[in-house]
């Protein structure tokens, strides 16, 4: 079983009609002792980062999400959340990715960064298994993950590269929106829950 977690900051809906066109057994829950059960973790989020924290607090998953060993996928706020901490709100995050989270200046790229992209896979990685380089992702972000050693894809910005895509132990974490990218992005959602 896959769970999805509803902390009152991600894009919920759209994930879980992902996952019930692929034919996966989940559940939307922010309850600690479900998310601890399911075999696969999907944490989604859209919105401010301080705002999401302060979510997670109040719902006790800080502290779950930091020390579960099941595989974890974050996606867009999700991922950024899982840094050390973000510019946005200034806020202190999970801590997972040793890495912060910085905002795209509007001097030198495009802010949002919205729409379908390319994403550079720079490393071997199950969650890009049988998807091809450069592949189309789509995405909607004003922050980013700076490449780090983490980082598995790169995209870029208007001359602005960075993590698409990241990976340490249990923990996957992809910038773009895979329940808003087709056929690619069911691929990446179906990866995670075989074979991550």
């Amino acid at each position: 079983m896959v769970a999805l977690i509803d902390y009152g900051s991600g894009n919920v809906a759209s994930v879980a009609n992902a996952l019930a066109e692929l034919k996966e057994d989940f559940r939307i829950t922010c309850n600690e002792v479900e998310i601890c059960k399911a075999d696969k973790i999907i944490f989604p989020g859209v919105g401010e980062a301080s705002f999401a924290i302060r979510q997670l607090h109040m719902l006790n998953l800080f502290s779950v999400l930091r020390i579960v060993k099941k595989p974890v996928l974050g996606i867009c706020l999700g991922l950024q959340l899982m840094a050390d901490h973000s510019t946005e709100g200034n806020v202190a995050c999970l801590g997972i990715f040793p890495v912060s989270v910085e905002k795209f200046d509007p001097g030198k790229s495009k802010v949002p960064h919205m729409g379908w992209n390319d994403v550079d896979i720079k490393y071997s990685s199950k969650l890009f298994s049988e998807i091809k380089n450069a592949e189309r992702f789509y995405f909607a972000n004003s922050y980013y993950i700076p490449l780090n050693g983490c980082t598995t894809a790169i995209t870029d910005n208007n001359g602005i590269p960075f993590s698409s895509a990241m990976e340490k132990e249990n923990f996957y974490g992809v910038q773009f929106h895979p329940e808003k990218s087709g056929d690619a992005g069911l691929k990446l959602l179906k990866n995670f829950i075989e074979l991550c």
